[in-house]
């Protein structure tokens, strides 16, 4: 009987493990979304021991043994080749830690967002202070256990989880950047800007809300069969490539931010969906990284869906399903334009403009990096917040609500994933200049509610890619040049100053 080749095997564990990932996947959506606050603790349970069997799966001992042998004999097929390589990454990071690490981190961060949940509703920190502790010091050990086996520091190792190869040591630097010419982009944007619109009235009952995001969600390209929209606390995009979950929350009395919540994921799930059918259970054809995730989403959200043009088509059709009416005031594309590219620096990160959204992500960099390093502690979390959006932003935080309990990441324990919202919108603006540069007729198209050149675009460069090359390279391919903040800068320049300024004029 002949022998079975060692990469035949491998794909069937990594399916196996795929599979498993997925399952906890959708276990975490439907805790998010519908499951009672009384199920805490067993989904807790469950959540730990679906990732310590995929981490025992991933990390048996003939797992090196079998990379090892198929490496020896390297496929000439750079799908298999690209495949290989993200098998050994995935092992090498599984390696680094014990499963009753992992185990006891996913046990920790599964009860402390659930303690979060309450924390923040009720404005306690200090209720949260010992779980967000707890699952600290799991993260740095973790962080530690990587690190010896990928030799970076402790921070670049859980980055990497998130943002392959990425580091801490050039994301500085483009922070740094973009913290140092914001804040006269900002000045510029406010002073050409002039008085804000008047909204349009509401109220805007929840039903008409979802069903106007259900329409510009099949717009955009979603397909429902593959798909579902709900609500949940934070809007988010989770489940599966072929069973793809996006949540938002709706205001009654503002529908603007539901309808680009969902628009934002909606990004995140075309791309999800758009990733290659072939290798759907390979690590080759999962999602690149967390900062192309975030491109797509941002590209869809900022780049198309908040441009003059699309929201000259969208307007109408705002107005008919949310006020009744196609000409009903306050939903012309004009102030719908001024609305949704309105500056004014917040204390919220999910509500921030554009301009200042960065500076949001660049506090929360350099204080995860801080509680990394051990030079930050969870009881002096709350005021460094406040002295950094001080510093930041020139904004009083009045409540641990609007401050360092906003966000569910760090409860989570998904430390070394926020960067990758910046770096992604540095990404989208790049990938949508390119975009239009090969096809000039986006802008007209996006005009007339047509998603699909733009579409093929993404998803003949961006999607179908997988996990075939690295982020960098893929960007250069797309867009022939690096990651280049200048990019980002001028398309900042473009909107909010000098075409806000045509405007008023």
């Amino acid at each position: 009987m002949e022998a079975i080749p060692p990469i035949a095997v491998l794909k069937t564990r990594f399916a196996r493990l795929t599979h498993l990932q997925d399952a906890a996947g959708v276990l975490h959506w439907d805790l998010s979304t519908v499951m009672p606050a009384g199920g805490a603790e067993a989904r807790a349970a469950q959540l730990a021991t679906l990732k310590a069997m995929a981490h025992e799966l991933l990390t048996a001992p003939e797992v090196g043994d079998l990379l090892d042998a198929a490496e020896a004999s390297p496929d000439a097929d750079p799908w298999e080749a690209a495949n290989l390589r993200a098998m050994r990454r995935q092992w090498r990071h599984a390696t680094a830690l014990p499963s009753d690490l992992v185990a006891a981190h996913a046990h920790a961060c599964a009860a402390c967002e659930m303690t979060w949940r309450r924390a923040r509703a009720e404005n306690d920190v200090a209720a949260v202070r010992a779980p967000l502790a707890r699952v600290l010091t799991l993260t740095r050990e973790i962080g530690q256990a990587r690190a010896g086996v990928l030799g970076c520091d402790p921070y670049d190792a859980l980055l990497d989880e998130f943002e392959p190869d990425a580091r801490a040591a050039a994301i500085a630097p483009l922070f740094d950047r973009l913290a140092e010419t914001l804040p006269g982009i900002l000045d510029d944007a406010l002073a050409a800007q002039g008085p804000a619109p008047t909204p349009p009235a509401g109220p805007f009952p929840a039903d008409r809300q979802e069903a106007l995001a259900r329409r510009l969600m099949e717009t955009l390209g979603f397909d429902f069969h593959h798909g579902r929209l709900d609500q949940s606390l934070h809007p988010f995009c989770g489940g599966v490539p072929d069973d793809v979950r996006i949540t938002t929350r709706y205001d009654e009395a503002d529908a603007t931010g539901a309808i680009m919540a969902v628009l934002h994921e909606t990004g995140h799930a075309l791309y999800e969906r758009g990733l290659p059918a072939a290798w759907r259970d390979q690590p080759v054809g999962r999602a690149l990284g967390m900062s192309i995730h975030e491109s797509q989403s941002l590209l869809i959200e900022m780049q198309a869906c908040r441009s003059r043009a699309f929201l000259g088509w969208a307007a109408p059709l705002m107005a008919e399903l949310l006020a009744g009416d196609p000409r009903a005031p306050g939903w012309d594309a004009d102030t719908l334009h001024r609305l949704y590219t309105r500056v004014a620096p917040g204390l919220i990160r999910v509500d921030a403009d554009e301009v200042t959204y960065p500076v949001h992500v660049i506090l929360r960099f350099r204080l995860e990096r801080a509680m990394i390093a051990g030079d930050l502690a969870v009881d002096d979390l709350p005021g460094a917040w406040r002295e950094g959006m001080k510093d930041l932003l020139g904004l009083e935080v009045p409540t641990d609500r609007d401050g360092c309990l906003q966000d569910i990441h760090w409860y989570d324990g998904a430390f070394g994933y926020f960067p990758t919202y910046t770096l992604g919108a540095m990404t989208a603006a790049q990938l949508f200049q390119a975009a239009v540069a090969a096809r000039p007729s986006i802008p007209e198209d996006l005009a007339r509610g047509h998603f699909g050149p733009l579409l093929d675009w993404l998803r003949e460069t961006v999607h179908e890619k997988g996990c075939l090359v690295t982020a960098p390279d893929l960007l250069t391919a797309a867009t022939g040049r690096p990651l280049d903040p200048d990019v980002f800068l001028g398309h900042l320049r473009a909107r909010y100053v000098e075409r806000m300024g045509e405007r008023a004029r």
